[in-house]
Order: C-alpha cells, then structure tokens, then sequence
C-alpha cells in the first residue's frame, strides 16, 4: 500500500492525457506516506483524514490550503524519520497546490 503524489495545473483526467497538466510529482514516500496517514481518524474535521490510501482522492487549491497547515503540524510532531520525510514532502506539494491557481494535488492510492 501507498499513495503516490501528483501536483496538477488543472484537473486531471485518469483517461486520455492526464500528463499534460503535470506540474510535478512525489513518488518516493508512498507507503511511508500511507503509514503516517492511517493513524487519522477518519471521522474528523480534518482535510487529511479525506484521503483513500486504496484509492484516489484531489484536492483543489482551497483544500490544499488548509490541509498544508495539517501536513506541517503533523510533520513538526512526527518522531519516525520515514513518515516526518513523507509528511514535509506532502507539505511542500500542498503549499504548491495552494499557490497554483487551478491546480489540483491528485493522491493515487493503491
């Protein structure tokens, strides 16, 4: 299990040419990512707690936004070096979304 990140321009498309909005992507802390993850309650308020680590899940710019502030506090309280680098990594991919107009940050879960 994992969960790959992908930083868009605009909405993507999993049919057809999903590339050509592609901004940039995150594919080396997916399970890591997926383990820092699954400890949130699913229930909450949270933006983070939307995620499916089974399957996909976009966040546009306004979501991005405020789950950026989550991704960060998590990381700042994160003792597992694996999952801090995964939690700073989905930060830096939020704040980028955030400042993007039209963007979209696509979680591909599997």
């Amino acid at each position: 299990m994992g969960i790959e990140l992908e930083l868009h321009s605009g909405r993507p498309v999993r049919k057809g040419s999903y590339r050509a909005t592609l901004l940039r992507g995150s594919y080396h802390h997916g399970e890591a990512l997926a383990r820092a993850l699954s400890g949130l309650d699913r229930h909450g308020s949270g933006k983070l707690a939307w995620i499916d680590p089974y399957g996909d899940t976009l966040f546009n710019v306004q979501e991005a936004q405020v789950a950026g502030e989550e991704a960060a506090a998590l990381a700042k309280g994160c003792e597992d070096e694996q999952h801090r680098a995964a939690l700073l990594d989905l930060a830096e991919l939020l704040e980028a979304c955030a400042a993007t107009p039209g963007s979209y940050l696509w979680f591909m879960g599997d």
